[in-house]
């Protein structure tokens, strides 16, 4: 058997919202960068699936096709080495001259794979229409894309068409390339109920496999399902098929930690948000994940039940988890393991697929709605330029064999207690995995922290208890950054993989009197830990903070900014930048004045507290800042972590404002009177350090944090 394969490609959809068409290469601006293509080889791939659309190709008509984006695309990746799977309609249905119940749909995509085909005559695989199934669900059954209806006779309607869109395209592409391959991708989650809802989980259960049973000419008198489509009066397009079958070369499984679900009959356990139901009655439908317990089989049990079922090829063709960095990696890991463990008994598994390479915008809408909500996947969207995330060497690892990066190792979060949401409840049927992560069991090397007493340091190690990274958090009497021989020790004893600095001076003011001392702790002892850290190999991150700036610009500053501290802190975050930036491949995060729900010790609390006692609230309205979330902040600096990034970042979140306006954001999120909060020049609070007018933080490198509304907001119900 030949070398498990990585496959990849981009969040190509483009689906219909009423008239207008939602387009993910658009979104995502792969559609300007070719350049792009060159990343994707890079990774290793052998196969790349890739989008040649109706709907982008001939969006006027039938007879207006222009190649010219394909062309230049199909022929770098030939030039690159890399094969496509060439897909022709992603979760559409077509383009605006034709749609999903179209009687047309069918012969006009066929019409146009012949062109494709003709084309690019050298492209051997093929996935005509992408998830029919699925798409079908989504259009005509739950309303959620065109042509919005919520009846199970147009959703039939529009899986058949989709299906004998697949034939009859490959009969047309084969007439051109007799050797051509059908990938035929479906997600086939599976569900599982309480025993009142057993009936409806069997009916989702035999539905999930229709796709493919279609294409095999299975849906027969006899089938499970036969006589509920003949009772829409399908039977004689049901024969038809049957008659002239179009069998997948590779069955294409996408599947989700989402993919299986749990559908139970007890309202009353669950959020009004998961609750829905069918004509007979309510219930909740949730990820099965989040509720059994053991969890059900997933992705080895779904590849087990399709070997079984046809006997053909297998190959996961969509491998992504909308998630953390590491939880991203665990998630392929595991599928990767998966196949490579299933492969070794005989299960005929080609690749797995790294998909969504570029992110994705807006699946948590279900692409309903352009809210501009991303995701990352392998490359980082957020910067001028694709960036390239702890994902890609992962990946790189796994194609040769070598060790996998630390964050990879340990179970994720689906394999943890975290994962239950909802009162456990038992697994239908028994089930013992023979195929597990091997990551699972390997004891990574931890992450070491500084600053056990300080609000960073306890934040970060709270994130990394939640994300399942081993971690050591060390105070002053374990490790004093003054003393080298304490660094030396403690880096020798925990030899991890990376050290985060949470250490350091906070207190402004007081460092007006202390210079000396502000500058050894921020300075001298970020500097010296960053050198040892080097010296054992250890990923190094420190902080440093807006103060360093003096506001005279009268705009947010960026990473490109000259600092020019106006306090004995500010210089002292200074200092730290140089120092720790001289030592290669170290990072240092700027950042800006903290708030968190964790921490009584910070404004936004502190302002809680006042108006909640009906106090006034006095606060300066000519400093400009960007307040920085705690959670977002320690979020987006182990993703960077992980991803070996490298450099000065600024990340506070998106948005300047005054103290005061700050104060009156937290108010109306806390619900509090807005009234009591007064606004007083800088003056007024004779601090004696000085404060830059305008100290608010933007970044040239990356949007990694979100708005300083939307932590507000989350502040205030995390404490609700």
């Amino acid at each position: 058997m030949s070398a498990l394969e990585l496959w990849g490609g981009h969040e190509c959809t483009v689906n219909r919202v009423g008239e207008a068409f939602y387009d993910q290469t658009l979104r995502s601006g792969h559609h300007d960068r070719i350049e792009d293509l060159d990343r994707f080889a890079e990774l290793g791939l052998n196969r790349l699936r890739y989008p040649v659309l109706w709907e982008r190709v001939a969006p006027e008509s039938a007879n207006q096709l222009d190649f010219s984006w394909s062309d230049a695309r199909l022929a770098r990746l030939g030039e690159l080495g890399v094969k496509p799977i060439v897909g022709l309609v992603h979760h559409g249905g077509g383009p605006a001259y034709t749609h999903l119940l179209d009687d047309s749909f069918a012969p006009g995509l066929a019409a146009f794979a012949r062109r494709v085909a003709e084309r690019y005559p050298h492209v051997e695989d093929w996935t005509p229409v992408n998830e029919p199934l699925t798409t079908a669900r989504f259009s005509c059954l739950y309303g959620h894309w065109y042509p919005h209806l919520a009846e199970e006779g147009a959703f039939w309607r529009a899986l058949l068409n989709q299906v004998d869109a697949v034939r009859l395209a490959m009969h047309e592409i084969r007439r051109v390339n007799p050797a051509a391959r059908l990938i035929q991708t479906e997600d086939i989650g599976r569900t599982y109920a309480t025993a009142p809802l057993q009936y409806q989980a069997d009916y989702d259960n035999a539905r999930r496999w229709m796709t493919w049973d279609l294409l095999f000419g299975r849906v027969v008198d006899g089938h499970r399902l036969h006589a509920r489509l003949c009772a829409y009066g399908l039977g004689p397009r049901l024969e038809a098929i049957a008659n002239a079958p179009c069998a997948p070369d590779v069955l294409g499984l996408n599947h989700y930690l989402t993919s299986d679900r749990f559908l139970d009959h007890r309202l009353s356990e669950y959020p009004l948000v998961a609750q829905g139901g069918n004509l007979d009655r309510a219930y909740a439908d949730v990820e099965a994940v989040r509720v059994m317990s053991p969890p059900p089989p997933g992705l080895e049990g779904v590849l087990r039940e399709a070997t079984d079922r046809y006997g053909r090829s297998l190959a996961i063709t969509e491998c992504h988890n909308g998630c953390t960095r590491e939880e991203q990696m665990r998630w392929f890991a595991e599928a990767w393991d998966t196949a490579e463990k299933l492969r070794t008994e005989g299960l005929p598994i080609e690749a797995v697929t790294a998909w969504s390479l570029l992110g994705s915008y807006d699946w948590n809408s279900l692409l309903t709605v352009q809210q501009g909500s991303y995701e990352p996947g392998v490359f980082d969207l957020g910067g001028p330029a694709p960036r390239a995330t702890g994902m890609a060497k992962l990946l790189a690892n796994l194609v040769s064999g070598t060790e996998r990066p630390p964050a990879a190792h340990g179970a994720g979060w689906w394999r943890r207690d975290v994962r239950l949401e909802h009162p456990p409840v038992g697994a239908c049927e028994p089930f013992v995995s023979r195929a597990g992560s091997r990551g699972a069991s390997h004891r990574a090397r931890p992450i070491l922290i500084t600053g056990a007493t300080g609000t960073l340091g306890r934040a970060v190690a709270r994130a990394c208890e939640a994300r399942g990274l081993d971690y050591v958090l060390t105070s002053r009497a374990e490790l004093d950054l003054g003393c080298e021989e304490m660094v030396e020790q403690a880096l020798s004893r925990h030899r991890p993989w990376a050290v985060v600095n949470a250490a350091g001076w906070v207190r402004v003011d007081d460092a007006e009197q202390a210079a000396e001392a502000c500058l050894a702790a921020n300075a001298e002892g970020a500097g010296r830990l960053a050198r040892a850290s080097a010296r054992y190999e250890a990923s190094f991150v420190g902080f440093s903070s807006a103060l360093v700036f003096d506001g005279v610009l009268g705009r947010p500053y960026s990473e490109a900014d000259v600092p020019s501290p106006l306090s004995v802190y500010g210089a002292s975050k200074a200092r730290a930048e140089e120092l720790v930036l001289s030592v290669d491949q170290t990072l240092m995060i700027r950042t800006s004045a903290f708030f968190s729900a964790h921490d009584p010790h910070n404004f936004a609390w502190a302002v809680r507290e006042q108006l909640k006692s009906g106090r006034t609230v006095m606060a300066a309205d000519d400093l400009v800042v960007t307040p920085t979330y705690v959670p977002d902040l320690v979020r987006a600096t182990l993703d960077l972590l992980i991803d070996d990034a490298s450099g000065l970042w600024h990340l506070a979140n998106r948005g300047e404002t005054s103290w005061a306006d700050f104060a009156r954001r937290l108010a109306r999120a806390f619900d509090l009177p807005v009234d009591l909060i007064e606004g007083a020049p800088a003056a007024h609070f004779a601090w004696p350090a000085a404060r830059p007018a305008c100290s608010a933080l933007v970044s040239e490198r990356g949007l990694m944090m979100p708005t300083v509304d939307d932590a507000v907001k989350r502040m205030a119900r995390s404490l609700a």
